[in-house]
């Protein structure tokens, strides 16, 4: 199997790898879906301590723009004080095999570390 759209003259963009690639891109979405798969149901502020180095504002944007492209659910609780919850949609969950297999990936070909 070839990557390489260049030689057709194919927009990667328009190709199934280019869109997964869109909707997965920036540097923490990968990181909320593992979250959220790891403990299914999570409010935001567990989702905020568990990414860590996330500022609320990248935090609310980025869980707006999955919940959009329809990769997490928001459920919101009408009680005092408001209580929001997230998780994988059917579609978020459809990709973590695919996270689950670069993981793999990654211990098999990452360099071992040096010791000291």
């Amino acid at each position: 199997m070839s990557l390489d759209c260049t030689k057709t003259g194919i927009d990667i963009g328009d190709t199934g790898f280019g869109y997964t690639l869109l909707l997965i891109q920036g540097k923490y979405k990968m990181i909320i879906m593992y979250w959220l798969a790891e403990f299914e149901v999570m409010r935001y502020n567990e989702l905020k301590r568990q990414v860590g180095t996330i500022s609320h504002k990248t935090l609310s944007l980025t869980l707006k723009e999955m919940e959009a492209d329809d990769l997490v659910v928001r459920t919101e609780f009408p009680q005092i004080p408001p209580k929001v919850e997230y998780r994988l949609s059917v579609r978020g969950r459809s990709l973590i095999p695919i996270l689950d297999a670069m993981c793999v990936w990654g211990e098999e070909n990452r360099a071992p570390k040096i010791e000291k």
